[in-house]
């Protein structure tokens, strides 16, 4: 996924990582710093991105439950106490409900419901470190052109990793499903965040590090099925004025940056396809020993 900083985004996917769940993984994002090392605030390092995730189920619902003919999926996204430069508490607050009502969203069309009636399947994300919206020393003494981001942006990025990292360990816990699905993320930004530097013109990039852009204008999220061309979850943020520089109108902008989410998703999938061929090639090597 390519970043305003001519770098590529580092990205580590690993599944089968919890032996006592059905499925499970762990992604790890690393953001490469669009800011020279001189200019950085105290060569801090970029905000990353690292989650796990397991899968329980399918398993029979309590009897009191009514009928259902499909699966019940039920999704819960919780921030470790330490997973962002503000201590986070132990209880969700609307934040993590809002994301677990996104990745929901996203993933309720891809599994395979009627495959087990009366039954359900319980998702659970862990966020160990997320993306900040804005740089973390702007609110004491840092200039007032630092860079800016409307509330949230940085929240879209950690949905994007939610649904990968789920998606990885839904077909790690053998699910149906009718393809798999990833998360993809694209911003409209304006000038950097490198003082003394010449702004740039509005461009759209791809899964961008909100922290570092002076001007976010909008930004999206999607959930993309390749195979089906079909999107599953779409949310935007921000505004859409007038951008000569990408788009004739409004309405293509929009499109514009949609299909840039999804370009960012397509590149997320070839690394969650890979990820899941090595660790079917070592569970196939594994059953080979043992017979």
């Amino acid at each position: 996924m390519k970043q305003i900083c001519g770098e590529y985004v580092n990205n580590f996917l690993k599944t089968g990582l919890t032996p006592s769940a059905s499925g499970s993984a762990y992604l790890e994002i690393e953001q490469p710093s669009a800011l020279p090392k001189k200019d950085a605030l105290f060569n801090l390092s970029p905000s990353s991105l690292k989650l796990t995730c397991t899968v329980h189920g399918p398993r029979p619902l309590p009897r009191s439950t009514p009928f259902a003919s499909n699966t019940l999926l039920f999704t819960h996204v919780k921030f470790a106490p330490f997973a962002s430069r503000g201590r986070r508490g132990y209880l969700r607050d609307n934040s993590e409900r809002d994301l677990a009502v996104h990745l929901e969203t996203a993933l309720r069309g891809v599994i395979v419901g009627d495959r087990w009636p009366k039954s359900g399947v319980e998702i659970i994300v862990t966020i160990l470190e997320g993306k900040e919206d804005y740089w973390w020393h702007r609110n004491s003494n840092c200039p007032d052109d630092a860079p800016q981001a409307p509330a949230a942006s940085g929240m879209m990025s950690i949905l994007s990793g939610c649904i990968n990292v789920a998606s990885a360990a839904i077909v790690d816990a053998g699910l149906d499903c009718v393809d798999i699905v990833a998360g993809g993320v694209a911003a409209i930004v304006g000038k950097t965040s490198v003082p003394g530097e010449n702004g740039h013109d509005l461009q759209i990039i791809l899964d961008p590090n909100f922290s570092e852009h002076r001007e976010v204008l909008a930004s999206c999220v999607v959930g993309y099925l390749q195979s089906r061309d079909e999107i599953t979850e779409l949310w935007m943020n921000g505004g859409m004025p007038s951008l000569p520089e990408i788009s004739s109108d409004d309405q293509n902008g929009i499109i514009l940056l949609m299909d840039s989410a999804v370009q960012a998703a397509v590149a997320a999938r070839q690394v969650l396809v890979e990820a899941i061929k090595e660790s079917t090639e070592h569970r196939l090597a594994q059953l080979k020993i043992m017979s």
